[in-house]
């Protein structure tokens, strides 16, 4: 039970009355006990499974309830089409710009009505960016350098990305500049968080405060193949990953990584998105199968007395 001590009020203080039951964090009182609320345990429940299974994806656009997956790879090669989660279903929505030859193993960022694709296949990868406006694809200003497996943070306007090579960039809405070196080049990379204060999350995890890197805590199971993530730099959901895939979620809370319940179905090279409490999970691959499935993570509210 939490205890208030060495607290001298004056006047009066106005609680609500019930409990907001949207974050943790708030305070009430009841008519008896002034309360607070928590976050309990976390748990992945089934969503509604995507229109084509798909693995690649240019990760991490959206939350749970306004989901984009775009393009990807799918037996017998790589796909340009996009589709839209409204929390329950998803639907089809824009097509990619880009040809089907490089249309997967790049980075996202941003949201479902403004999302930004960035890098991409072929081998030597690509500086082709695009930017979703909740119904089409358009082209954006194009990457300094040509990459793909890197990972990416921000939003549409405001967006930071990371390449293998160890270097990093950063958008503006127009066009790219360079960013600082990255203390470790990480393949198959994934991310989340603002262009200043951005969370690498791979075999090594870093942290960027908008002018340099610095290596953070590693992961309990070190593991890189494109993980599902969701949240923020200091409050961070990571999930599936390594080959030849795996169910291992992991919470960050900015200084350390916890084990929290496992996803339904193993995977890797999916994608996520949303809060750190409320993420969401979808496709990817368990070889040799592609995954249609989405998966859904929650974490309950539990109220205390102070």
């Amino acid at each position: 039970m939490a205890q208030i001590s060495s607290t001298i009020l004056s006047g009066s203080i106005l609680l609500p009355t019930t409990e907001n039951t949207s974050s943790a964090g708030n305070i009430w009182f009841d008519g008896t006990n002034v309360k607070y609320s928590t976050l309990g345990a976390g748990t992945w429940s089934a969503g509604g499974a995507l229109i084509t299974g798909r693995s690649y994806m240019f990760h991490n656009i959206g939350t749970q309830t306004a989901t984009l997956s775009a393009g990807g790879q799918n037996a017998p090669g790589q796909i340009t089409n996009t589709e839209e989660y409204n929390g329950s279903s998803w639907s089809a929505g824009g097509a990619m710009s880009r040809s089907s030859t490089n249309a997967s193993q790049g980075a996202g960022a941003g949201t479902q009505n403004a999302g930004i694709a960035m890098g991409g296949f072929p081998t030597n990868g690509n500086t082709c960016t695009e930017e979703y406006n909740g119904s089409s694809w358009s082209t954006g200003g194009s990457l300094i350098t040509s990459y793909r497996l890197g990972g990416g943070a921000g939003t549409q306007n405001s967006s930071l990305y990371w390449t293998p090579a160890g270097c990093s960039e950063t958008y503006n809405g127009t066009s790219w500049s360079a960013g600082s070196a990255q203390n470790y080049g990480d393949i198959f990379s994934t991310g989340v968080g603002t262009q200043n204060a951005g969370l690498k999350i791979a075999c090594n995890i870093e942290e960027y405060n908008g002018t340099s890197w610095s290596t953070a805590n590693s992961l309990i199971t070190p593991r890189r193949e494109f993980l599902g993530a969701a949240g923020e730099q200091i409050s961070a959901l990571a999930y599936g990953g390594c080959s030849p895939g795996s169910t291992c979620t992991e919470k960050y809370n900015g200084t350390s990584w916890s084990s929290q319940t496992g996803l339904i179905t193993a995977r890797l090279s999916g994608t996520g998105g949303g809060t750190s409490s409320n993420a969401i999970g979808v496709g990817g691959n368990t070889s040799p199968s592609y995954q249609s499935c989405t998966e859904e993570y929650n974490q309950s509210l539990t109220a205390c007395t102070l």
